[in-house]
């Protein structure tokens, strides 16, 4: 089987730094909130050229807690794309605020700037951008309605760590980026883990207050927080793998550009770069005519798939209060019918996407999808 994703090779590769790491963690007698996390909110904030960095329990958390910071509450909308996965609306609902959806861009998959204004009510107080599969969303237009209308930004980061529009990072381009170190991101600790990165002093102050029970002093608690520390060990782990990520970026970007040739001849629609982006391929995702029945033959043919997301949020019971039907956003609709992800990472070989080629080639055939 050529699997999606590969974690395995990676940590041979790395073995005797992983378990000095977290031996040294060990050793030391600290968990939380020790030098290794410290550490790694530097070199994160760095990496992405933000002032300052939070390390959190989850993705998730990150979201939520940016929200929070920005006293985003009951009555308050949050505008999103319904094409993404549930922890971005998760956030929003946490904080008892009401997601609104823009359709997204057939093209890019991200949310459309050219919808979002439409959107905009006096109730509005954040836009939630998500770079999805890794490809930056069109960051200088939805900043610019959101100067225009005095509405904040979160970046939804989870999936593009290293992506960038010019040389400015994701993440960066709003009062906060969100980031989620889960196991298969492309920097991906051994359990969950996340982080906030923000130029703003005082809404950093206000994260590390809400993600330690609301307290600024031990003991001391100010309003209500949460329990949301990202582990020492995590923080060592990503530590010794974020002096990896750009050659691994630079190699998923091979890949990519490998499975071009491969695919340009089959009835498929591959995956876009915007222009002026560095697109980082957390997924390598495809949009396949008879997406459930291509996808059963690949499995046969020893190809792991994946298909993100099957069902828009819109349509998603968590969200039938909205009263939103089908026909409500149909690019993202149609794009849950078609997208399939295809094997991405960065020891990926040219022989096995050869051999996926091949199977998806067979598989189209098979399902009456001429080439």
């Amino acid at each position: 089987m050529i699997p999606i994703l590969d974690l395995k090779e990676q940590y041979r590769n790395l073995r005797e730094q992983m378990r000095s790491a977290v031996e040294g963690v060990f050793e030391s007698g600290i968990f939380i909130n020790g030098p290794n996390v410290k550490a790694l909110e530097s070199e994160i904030a760095a990496y992405v050229g933000a002032e300052h960095g939070i390390g959190l329990n989850s993705g998730t958390d990150a979201l939520h807690l940016a929200l929070r910071a920005l006293d985003i509450g009951p009555g308050d909308e949050v505008i999103t794309t319904p094409f993404t996965f549930v922890a971005t609306t998760e956030a929003i609902g946490i904080v008892g605020a009401t997601p609104v959806f823009v359709d997204v861009d057939p093209h890019t998959y991200n949310i459309d700037p050219a919808q979002i204004e439409a959107a905009i009510t006096p109730r509005t107080r954040a836009i939630i951008p998500v770079h999805l599969y890794g490809q930056p969303a069109p960051m200088e237009e939805i900043a610019a309605i959101a100067r225009k209308h005095g509405v904040a930004i979160v970046e939804d980061c989870a999936q593009s760590i290293g992506a960038k529009i010019g040389d400015r990072f994701t993440g960066t381009f709003g009062q906060f980026g969100a980031f989620s170190f889960f196991p298969s991101k492309n920097l991906g600790a051994y359990g969950d883990a996340g982080m906030l990165v923000t130029n703003d002093a005082a809404l950093a102050a206000r994260v590390r207050s809400l993600r330690g029970h609301g307290g600024r002093v031990k003991y001391y608690h100010e309003e209500l927080g949460v329990n949301s520390r990202l582990d020492e060990v995590q923080a060592a782990i990503l530590r010794v793998k974020l002096p990896h990520l750009e050659t691994w970026i630079d190699r998923r970007r091979q890949a990519a550009a490998r499975y071009e040739p491969l695919l340009a001849p089959l009835r498929i629609q591959l995956p876009v770069q915007t222009p002026g982006t560095r697109h980082v391929y957390h997924q390598y995702t495809v949009r396949v005519p008879e997406r459930d029945a291509v996808q059963e033959h690949l499995r046969g043919a020893g190809v792991q798939t994946m298909i993100y997301y099957p069902v828009p949020l819109h349509l998603q019971a968590v969200h039938a209060a909205l009263n939103l039907r089908e026909g409500s956003f149909p690019h993202s609709e149609s794009l849950a019918r078609d997208v399939l992800s295809l094997p991405m990472y960065p020891e990926l070989s040219a022989a096995d996407q050869q051999t996926v080629a091949s199977a998806l080639e067979s598989a189209l055939a098979a399902c009456g999808v001429a080439a």
